[in-house]
């Protein structure tokens, strides 16, 4: 959107409404003292400004062929102009501009130009200039240049690791929840996050080439060929606008008196639709902001309710995209718990991932750590030092095995699960069990998947980055029979436009690798509480609290929304086709035709306010389910 359009669609279409209020105010002042020259000329200003407005809306809409009631709304005003009913003009250009107002404020709501998904993108990098250290822009960075990154940094460019070992959270971009561990020569990709200890990196391709600008790329292509949303009051338009013709020519052809004529296309405007549809629309968006689900823009709502197939993401997503404790192993007469509390209390001097996540495991069972000294980290390895007066190593199975006198942590290893971390620990120089880390399932996610199922979601897909024996496992638990793992972004871009075929698509992801998939799909979901910005700013639909089974009432909201509306427009359509009736035999002037109209405005109206409630049926047994 150019910045003069975007001006015109913030400013431009608020003003019209206001002008023609103030015309149809004044020249009702004016009428009143007896001012009627002066009267018809504000209606007629007043109607001529909108249309004119209007006229350039109709165009460019026909020219990207699409056709809408707004038509309509063009024709009464033009005719009660050309007729000399400006009053009746004016009437109905108040309705169609309140109407477009309307409208305007539930697109206000539509996601920003990516800038979160841009803004992730590191900037500069530390790069080496001979023995030194330089902060250089990333778009300065060639193949060959040698970068320092630190702890906590997201990877600026795709580059190959110098020496040694880089633990890198690959989640943003693959969706695997445990660290990845590179080795010397290995290519690491951009856009991941680096969660060990810093490293060198030798850059292979610049910034424009690399893994995360490829991304990028990825959610534009998909939003420019993502086909736009349809207002549910267009898609009657053409049969309507028929019928509204032929009564009005019959009525004129019948008669001769072109007036019966004008107050048919009055009646026949669309208000009821242009106003009542959108504050249903409006009113599901606000009752789903209060269930903490963020609905873009009301095309989004109104899509969420037609939803067939829903495409989930697993980390993050169905998972907690955490690795929790699943399993404690030890040998004879050693206390599991106690273990715990000592290899928690050594992992305080590590930043590994799997340490953080053994002290977060260790504090939710309230056990008390004590601070260890004469520590020791063998980066990607393990860690050893002093708890509590004794000898501890905590690490892999391999490095606790050859730093250990006695025992053998393989010999606990059997059937373990897939997709499940090990962490050994050592006491005193003897082996004395393995903790077993993995990414757990929401506890909330088998009532969600049941909530979708009974909301009309009848067909589920797995589908993510990580190993596919892992997705699979998840799956397996969910009830979910279509999984889909080891999948690139690209890929899941592929899926979401394979099962948009069959049916309208829902995709629910948290990282940046789902970013080009949300923007593909009918609807996006991002789970914004928790996952990347990139996705959220891709999505038609952000999840602002971490609840998944909010989502599924937000579903059953937008159902709800969108039966009302179509309620409106069913009852707009039926009273205009009698009030048409009325016009064509006489019964009704235009200015009398344009009164009624208001009255049919209210009625449909207070109708579509219905969908700010909030019954039973919006889905308040899902958090009741899920135990929120």
């Amino acid at each position: 959107m150019s910045a003069e359009h975007r001006f015109l669609h913030t400013y431009g279409k608020p003003f019209l409404a206001v002008l023609a209020l103030l015309a149809l105010a004044a020249g009702g002042m004016a009428h009143w003292y007896g001012e009627g020259d002066l009267s018809a000329r504000l209606w007629f200003s007043g109607a001529v400004v909108v249309l004119a407005a209007l006229v350039v809306e109709i165009i460019q809409s026909l020219w990207q062929r699409q056709f809408g009631l707004d038509i309509i709304a063009g024709l009464s005003m033009s005719a009660a102009l050309a007729f000399g009913e400006p009053l009746a003009a004016n009437i109905v250009a108040l309705m169609y501009a309140g109407g477009q107002q309307l409208e305007n404020f539930a697109e206000g709501r539509a996601r920003r130009e990516m800038t979160a998904l841009l803004g992730r993108v590191a900037r500069t990098a530390m790069r080496y200039s001979g023995e030194r250290l330089e902060e250089v822009a990333i778009e300065q960075l060639v193949p060959g240049d040698r970068i320092l990154v630190r702890h906590g940094e997201v990877i600026p460019v795709d580059g190959a690791l110098a020496h040694g070992h880089a633990d890198i959270d690959m989640s943003a971009l693959t969706g695997e929840s445990l660290p990845a561990r590179f080795s010397a020569g290995e290519e690491v990709p951009s856009g991941c996050l680096a969660s060990g200890a810093a490293f060198d990196l030798v850059t292979t391709r610049p910034a424009a080439e690399s893994t995360y600008a490829g991304i990028v790329r990825l959610v534009q292509s998909a939003q420019e060929s993502k086909a736009p949303m349809v207002r549910i009051a267009d898609r009657y338009a053409l049969w309507f606008l028929l019928v509204t013709m032929l009564i009005a020519a019959g009525a004129w052809w019948a008669t001769g008196d072109r007036l019966r004529a004008l107050a048919v296309l009055v009646v026949a405007t669309p208000c009821p639709l242009i106003l009542a549809v959108p504050v249903a629309i409006i009113s599901g968006m606000s009752r789903a902001a209060s269930l903490g689900v963020l609905v873009k823009s009301g095309g989004a709502l109104e899509t969420l309710a037609r939803v067939k197939i829903a495409i989930l993401d697993k980390t993050g997503t169905m998972t907690t995209g955490k690795a929790g404790i699943v399993e404690i192993r030890t040998t004879d007469g050693v206390d599991g718990q106690e273990m715990l509390r000592m290899a928690a209390s050594l992992d305080q001097a590590s930043n590994h991932a799997s340490a953080e996540n053994l002290v977060v495991a260790a504090r939710a069972r309230n056990l008390v750590l004590t601070n260890p000294t004469n520590v020791v980290e063998t980066p990607g390895s393990g860690i050893e030092g002093i708890v509590d007066g004794r000898r501890l190593l905590v690490g892999g199975s391999n490095f606790v095995h050859h730093h250990s006198s006695s025992g053998d942590p393989y010999s606990l290893g059997n059937k373990i699960p897939d997709g499940t971390a090990v962490v050994a620990v050592s006491i005193d120089g003897t082996v004395a069990g393995i903790i077993l880390l993995s990414d757990q399932i929401r506890s909330d996610a088998a009532a969600t998947v049941a909530a979708f199922r009974k909301a009309g979601v009848d067909r589920l897909v797995l589908a993510s980055g990580d190993r596919s024996d892992v997705v699979r496992s998840v799956g397996a638990v969910l009830g979910i029979e279509n999984m889909r793992g080891d999948l690139a972004p690209a890929e899941k871009v592929g899926i979401v436009l394979k099962e948009r075929e069959r049916a309208p698509v829902m995709m629910i992801g948290d990282g940046v690798n789902d970013a080009p998939a949300l923007a593909a799909a009918n609807v996006g979901v991002a789970m914004g509480a928790r996952g990347a910005a990139a996705s959220s700013e891709a999505a038609d639909v952000v999840l602002l609290v971490d609840h998944l089974g909010r989502l599924a009432s937000a579903i059953s909201v937008a159902q709800r929304s969108r039966r009302i509306a179509l309620q409106s427009v069913a009852v707009g359509i039926g009273l205009s086709l009698i009030a048409m009736g009325f016009a064509a035999f006489g019964y009704l002037a235009p200015v009398e035709g344009a009164l009624l109209q208001e009255v049919i405005d209210v009625a449909v109206i207070l109708n579509a306010l219905r969908a700010l409630a909030h019954p039973a049926e919006d889905g308040s047994s899902v958090h009741e389910a899920s135990g929120q």
